[in-house]
């Protein structure tokens, strides 16, 4: 076994489809295993029951390698992390239950850990890291965020999405031009090769810091409703440009407004969280944004974007460090402030 200096934790993460859990020691993560659940491709969208059920199959296996991979023993760890929410409530059942057991086995700390935090959190696991404060832009299937990180556990959001989330967007559009699920990255892919001014779409005004993604599906749907009924394989014909225009469009949405807040609060240091911060068109946008702008850029890796434990790990461990442990008796939630 491997020496252990510092808080050793179990983070677990099943929010929605994908078990996780991870070893992290002294703010250091050992191991991060991640199982999916591509059994949801065939419903074009992930299934609750099902869902819940392959979380049971997935998280003592899942576990296990971690300990392993990571080289400590069920007796090396002083706390035992979950997320608490938001997410799957059925999924996030099996987490929380699997963890309060452990932890109670053990006799050691519970602690509960709000998912849209652990993924701002998750420019603190490796090198190089934004000082504080910084500004993050959080953007998931669920959440789309403006957040003010004044240290690790004291955020503020800005602004939020007042009806769909950017994620969403990404894939109900895909789901519009026949593409399988999950759509988001399959847009990203066609967009690469396509033209981004090919087509335009209404940019949303929407007060102050918040987002609206809601306008820019009704439009893309009535554009390719149009264009079909002149041309019936016009999304065949065209999928990348359609796919380059629909990215510029959200991307270009989401930057303005995180450019007006990263001026308006005089923030040099930004970020990006969230699952669809593996968008390449987002990635590339905001450096060019960081560049013109004179700020600092930081980009977590891939495997920290999507839902993963590690994330669960390093916001446990500053919650550690601060003693703010959970009670037993708490109970997930689906929908959560922070």
């Amino acid at each position: 076994m491997k020496e252990q200096i510092g808080p050793t934790i179990l983070a677990i993460e099943s929010s929605c489809d994908e078990t996780s859990a991870a070893i992290i020691s002294d703010g250091k993560v050992l191991s991060n295993i991640i199982a999916t659940q591509s059994v949801h491709e065939q419903y074009g969208g992930v299934v609750p029951e099902i869902a819940s059920r392959a979380h049971l199959q997935h998280i003592v296996p899942v576990v296990h390698q971690a300990l392993q991979e990571a080289g400590i023993s069920k007796s090396g760890l002083e706390a035992i992390a979950f997320t608490q929410a938001p997410g799957l409530l059925g999924s996030l059942l099996v987490g929380a239950s699997f963890a309060k057991g452990m932890a109670q086995a053990l006799d050691i700390p519970l602690i509960g850990v709000h998912h849209m935090q652990a993924h701002v959190l998750a420019h603190l696991i490796e090198d190089p890291k934004p000082q504080f404060p910084f500004l993050c832009l959080t953007v998931s299937g669920g959440h789309t965020q403006i957040v003010l990180v004044r240290s690790p556990l004291e955020m503020e959001i800005l602004g939020e999405t007042i009806d769909d989330a950017a994620g969403e967007a990404f894939d109900k559009v895909a789901k519009m031009l026949d593409l399988p699920y999950p759509g988001g990255p399959l847009i990203d892919k066609y967009a690469q090769t396509g033209n981004p001014l090919a087509y335009e779409f209404p940019i949303p005004n929407i007060p102050e810091l918040n987002f609206s993604f809601s306008g820019i599906k009704t439009a893309v749907l009535y554009f390719l409703q149009k264009q079909v009924k002149l041309n019936p394989e016009f999304i065949r014909e065209n999928i990348s440009d359609i796919a380059a225009s629909v990215q510029y469009t959200i991307v270009k949405t989401l930057l303005k407004k995180f450019e007006k807040a990263a001026k308006q609060y005089k923030i040099k240091q930004i970020g990006v969280a969230g699952g669809v911060s593996a968008n390449s068109g987002l990635r590339k946008a905001l450096e060019d944004l960081g560049h013109k702008n004179g700020w600092e850029v930081f980009l977590p890796k891939f495997e920290y974007c999507t839902d993963n434990a590690a994330m669960i790990a390093i916001t446990a461990h500053y919650k550690m460090l601060h003693k703010e442990f959970t009670d037993l008796r708490a109970i997930p939630s689906a929908r959560a402030e922070w």
